[in-house]
């Protein structure tokens, strides 16, 4: 098994299932902290002859997000170097990649990879109704801020210049992070069951709630063709874990695994939900999320 896949599996075996804030993230906050002394392990694995990329390892994926920001920033105050950065040079490969966005917050993470799925003449779709949509409106909303920041233009330009059509409305309009997310439609008319949906009213009513009826939400989503059938929007709000899980699987199976995809969900669910993610997993496919990493 490769260091990077030893990764993975870090991510997504530890943790428990306890009941409190965050019970169903894998990565939790490392009781023993000391960011100085981390950052100079760190700090000592990198001038290591060859890197010692097991130690670097070994720190960051048994820390969680808040503790990795605090041992960069005490690494840049010690060298005056950014972390993020020397790291990039240090590391190579799927072993960069998967380092480098446990250093970044969730909201420069998710900045980071729409930017990407943007780039270029064609448009990543897949990534980008991956994030989009199973983000909650604060996590939208700084996600705007961070890429504000960081690009000096708003991300709805991005999506306005890389997609087109319905799909290209619902992006727009799910990105601004206004939707009600406690909000249960079950009125039968809102969302149009007969023939020849209205799609600009459906948009609406998507972009408006984040929970339907199940009835409602899957006899909408059969009326609706090209690429917001797709999208997948209906999974994504009934079951946020098995849409993961499913993304996760299809990553994984047959000869063509999709790395960028397995990293992204393992790295930005890690302290979210990866614990379901893993169950349902478990539940649909009657293997381990670990035995097919």
């Amino acid at each position: 098994m490769s260091i990077v896949h030893e990764i993975l599996c870090k991510l997504s075996l530890e943790g428990d299932h306890s009941t409190l804030p965050s019970a169903y993230g894998s990565v939790k906050a490392y009781t023993n902290f000391d960011a100085e002394h981390d950052a100079l392990n760190i700090e000592t694995a990198i001038k290591t002859k060859g890197v010692d990329e097991v130690t670097i390892v070994n720190i960051l994926t048994k820390r969680n997000n808040e503790q990795r920001q605090d041992i960069a920033f005490t690494y840049q105050r010690r060298t005056k170097k950014e972390l993020a950065s020397v790291l990039k040079s240090a590391l190579s490969g799927h072993l960069e990649t998967v380092i480098w966005g446990l250093l970044k917050t969730p909201a420069q993470y998710d900045a980071s990879e729409l930017k990407a799925s943007m780039k270029g003449l064609e448009t990543d779709e897949d990534s980008l109704i991956e994030i989009i949509y199973s983000r909650t409106n604060q996590e939208l909303q700084e996600i705007n801020r961070v890429h504000k920041e960081k690009y000096k233009t708003d991300l709805e330009k991005d999506i306005v210049s890389g997609t087109s059509g319905d799909f290209h409305k619902l992006m727009v309009a799910l990105a601004k992070g206004r939707r009600a997310e406690d909000g249960s439609v079950t009125d039968y008319e809102l969302i149009v069951k007969r023939k020849g949906t209205n799609v600009p009213k459906w948009i609406s009513i998507m972009t408006e709630y984040k929970s339907y009826s199940l009835y409602d939400m899957l006899e909408s989503i059969k009326e609706v063709k090209g690429d917001l059938e797709n999208a997948k929007p209906g999974q994504c709000i009934q079951n946020k874990p098995l849409y993961f899980a499913d993304q996760l699987y299809d990553s994984m199976k047959g000869k063509g695994i999709h790395d960028k995809v397995l990293i992204r969900i393992m790295v930005s669910r890690s302290e979210v939900d990866v614990l379901k993610i893993r169950s349902e997993f478990k539940r649909k496919y009657d293997k381990s999320l670990y035995y097919y990493i």
